[in-house]
């Protein structure tokens, strides 16, 4: 290893799951590592999450596939269907699938509380800084300097993982504004139930204008599990869409009975839906893709660089693929970071742009809404509205433009050790 990767200085600001991916990788090729958060204690927010087999494949790198493996559920099949339960399409996932790798649902507060617990272990506690927020970046000539709460830090790399409202990309875009909402309120919320089918399944019911999304997240004593589901509906005359935030509390009469007639027999989502001990209300938000993620020794990651709607489970899998071209590119290139940086940029900017107009296009779940606009009243045979080779070729593109379809993930080799040729 390079004595200079190995004397590089990091600071990592935010400890939500692509900045503690991030500080884990760079701890890995050497460096240096600090993580700044603004908040005085990390709290397992959020509800359920679903990590694809490019994800699963970094963390599993990074050593942390046992414990994922023990505290989530791996999905073996996927399953659209329309608002009355008929059946449109289904697909194998994961391993099922013939990948390497799982395709892990998990709580988005669990998976950060692993990340976490390895970041604290590796990288020892005093690496952690907590009820920090940042103020500020400052590029000089020598390096950056960036300005918390308790005064300014000199380093070599600042990388702003930050998030949807990141205060490092208001600081390079101070005339952006609040993220973009495209009408479409998402309620969320975790239910303990008993399995639904297999246990091992996720659903997409519905289409664009009204949609429920479901599937486990954790097996629980006597043979419950813990299932997370998202309702959505179109709501673009509403004023519910003006806030972003983990914590939102949501309220069942703004949205249940929307959904009060969506009992199939094997699914009541009434019941589910009401057996969680509460919802939060998310706005289906992201930000336009900018042209430049670095200036300086200064780079965005996650969602502080490409905020996307949650369609497809690519989020949380997209910030680890940042976090590990990242490292991977300054390994490669550890007596110019500059360099590095520009590569990483180059490799992961593109990349994810094409996520956030596919995920804007609907990615995968286009063929539920053709469905609706073709057969509004339902069908006798799926067939004779929308072919199989249809719908294969809409998601199998979506595989290709997320960076997960089979054949991408067929080498066993971890993004941090791929040259990616420019």
């Amino acid at each position: 290893m390079s004595a200079a990767v190995a004397g590089l200085r990091c600071i990592v600001v935010g400890a939500g799951i692509g900045g503690l991916a991030t500080a884990l990788s760079l701890h890995e090729i050497g460096a240096e590592v600090d993580v700044y958060d603004s908040v005085k204690e990390l709290q397992p927010l959020g509800v359920g999450i679903n990590l694809l087999p490019h994800a699963v494949r970094e963390l599993d790198a990074l050593g942390l596939l046992d414990e994922l493996q023990a505290r989530s559920v791996a999905p073996s099949v996927l399953l659209y269907c329309t608002r009355r339960g008929q059946e449109i399409w289904r697909e194998a996932r994961g391993i099922a699938a013939g990948y390497p790798w799982p395709q892990l649902s998990i709580h988005r507060g669990t998976l950060q509380k692993i990340l976490l617990h390895a970041v604290i272990d590796r990288l020892g506690g005093a690496a952690l800084h907590l009820g920090q927020p940042l103020l500020r970046i400052e590029e000089r000539d020598d390096g950056p300097t960036v300005v918390f709460d308790d005064g300014p830090t000199k380093t070599d790399l600042v990388v702003a993982a930050d998030g949807i409202h990141s205060r490092a990309r208001r600081q390079l875009y101070p005339d952006e504004g609040p993220p973009l909402w495209n009408g479409s309120l998402l309620w969320r919320g975790v239910a303990e139930i008993d399995p639904v089918l297999d246990g091992r399944t996720m659903i997409w019911a519905g289409h664009p204008e009204q949609k429920f999304v479901g599937y486990p997240i954790a097996d629980l004593p006597g043979g419950r599990q813990a299932f997370n589901f998202v309702a959505e509906l179109r709501r673009p005359e509403s004023d519910l869409g003006a806030e972003e935030d983990w914590n939102r509390r949501g309220s069942l009469e703004d949205f249940l009975p929307e959904f009060e007639a969506w009992n199939f027999g094997w699914l009541d989502i009434p019941a589910i839906v009401r057996a969680a001990p509460e919802t939060f209300l998310f706005p289906m938000v992201d930000r336009d893709p900018v042209e430049r993620w670095t200036f300086g020794r200064s780079t965005l990651l996650g969602d502080a660089a490409h905020p996307m709607y949650p369609i497809g489970s690519n989020g949380a899998s997209q910030a680890i693929l940042d976090a590990r071209v990242l490292a991977g590119c300054i390994r490669r290139s550890p007596d110019d970071l500059a360099g590095a940086l520009d590569h990483y940029e180059a490799t992961r900017r593109p990349a994810t742009a094409a996520v956030v107009r596919a995920n804007r296009g609907l990615g995968p779940e286009l063929p539920m809404l053709l469905v609706e606009q073709r057969a509004p009243d339902g069908f006798g045979d799926i067939t004779e509205v929308i072919t199989p080779e249809e719908i294969a070729r809409v998601t199998e593109e979506y595989r290709r433009t997320a960076g997960f379809s089979l054949a991408a993930l067929q080498s066993g080799t971890s993004l941090l050790d791929e040259p990616f040729p420019l």
